[in-house]
Order: structure tokens, then C-alpha cells, then sequence
């Protein structure tokens, strides 16, 4: 069993790859890091699926944003299933996001089965994660 640390330190890694631009604009990197029943509620009020996500609407469109991630948690809720938070700052659209994910281990290799994105006025008015 993977040591709870490694997970999440693992988990903050696949969080921040699925920033990278490169990553965002490769069909094959985000179907090895999304499961293949991913959903995603976004902060538009759409609901993606992996295929709406690897189209040209998906996170492609989305690649050129400069994107940073901070104050993240991560609760494991399972050996194989992780809830994690954080937030992002898009500074390509000048917002603040919270970010909420379940991973799931599958076959071995952690993947991304649900995410959700919620846009937030003021930064300073949102609370850490980890006092939830």
C-alpha cells in the first residue's frame, strides 16, 4: 500500500500536469490522466464528459490560459479513492476558481473521475479547504 504522503504528493503532481498547456492540448495525455466515465460540472454550468473534454470545445481551447494552483488538500477516502481541493488562479481571465476532484485508482494508475470548478468573486473571502 502506497504510503498516504506519496499519494498525495502523486495526486498534487496529476493535479498540476492537467494544467500544463502541453498536457490540455493532447488527446492521448488526458485520456491516460481521466477515467473513462469522467464527469466534470464546470463553473459555465455545463456538464463534460472525457469525450466533450479530448474535443475541440475541451480543455484544448482552454491551453493557452496561465493557470496556477494553491492551497490544496487532498482526504483520502479509500486506498484507492481521493477527494482533493484547491483553488486556481487564471490569470488569463483574471478569476479565481475552487476546484474539487475525485480520483479513483484504476488498473493501478490514479485517475481523475470527477471534477468540479466553481468561479468565486474575492479571493480573501474563501476559507482553507482544510478547515471543512
Amino acid at each position: 500500500m502506497e504510503e498516504e504522503k506519496d499519494v498525495k504528493n502523486h495526486l498534487l503532481q496529476l493535479e498540476k500536469t492537467l494544467l500544463e498547456p502541453e498536457v490540455r492540448s493532447n488527446p492521448q495525455e488526458i485520456k491516460k490522466l481521466l477515467a473513462k466515465d469522467f464527469f466534470e460540472f464546470g463553473s459555465s454550468g455545463r456538464i463534460w464528459r472525457l469525450d466533450d473534454q479530448i474535443g475541440d470545445g475541451g480543455l484544448n481551447k482552454q491551453n493557452h490560459r496561465k493557470l496556477s494552483l494553491y492551497d490544496l488538500d487532498v482526504n483520502l477516502l479509500a486506498n484507492d479513492v481521493a477527494f482533493v481541493t484547491y483553488k486556481v488562479n487564471d490569470e488569463t481571465r483574471k478569476q479565481h476558481t475552487l476546484r474539487s476532484s475525485i480520483w479513483k485508482k484504476i488498473e493501478g494508475e490514479w485517475r481523475m473521475y470527477f471534477h468540479q470548478g466553481t468561479i468565486i468573486q474575492e479571493v480573501n473571502d474563501y476559507h482553507d479547504f482544510s478547515l471543512i
